[in-house]
């Protein structure tokens, strides 16, 4: 399962960010995931909720927001809705388009807690 090393991974980033800005908690953390970033939603909220047990990011708030997936079709080019990345283009019926949207996988935002001096 590739997602627990994602959410591992989301960790570690957080971990430096708290470092970098001399935060001691978390509030929210903002997630961009996109249609056809090849996560699996019901795997990466299993591997987060077992990732985030002993981490920093137990008592944070997570917002995700999920990207649809848009392609450009390499010969006619048509914008279109893509749900699997090789879907064909629905004018031509091409298949290859270039992916323009979906397949985010980010941190979007963090809401930190700063240090008591």
């Amino acid at each position: 399962m590739h997602e627990l090393s994602i959410v591992m991974s989301i960790i570690e980033t957080v971990q430096e960010e708290l470092i970098k800005h001399d935060a001691e908690a978390v509030e929210t953390i903002e997630l961009d995931i996109g249609d056809l970033s090849g996560i699996e939603m019901q795997a990466f909220d299993f591997a987060w909720n077992c990732g985030i047990e002993q981490s920093i990011l137990k008592n944070a708030k997570r917002v995700i927001n999920r990207i649809e997936g848009t392609g450009i079709c390499k010969i006619c080019n048509t914008h279109f809705h893509m749900q699997q990345v090789y879907d064909a283009c629905p004018v031509c019926k091409n298949y290859g388009a270039e992916i323009i949207r979906g397949k985010e996988l980010k941190i979007q935002s963090l809401t930190l807690t700063r240090k008591k001096n």
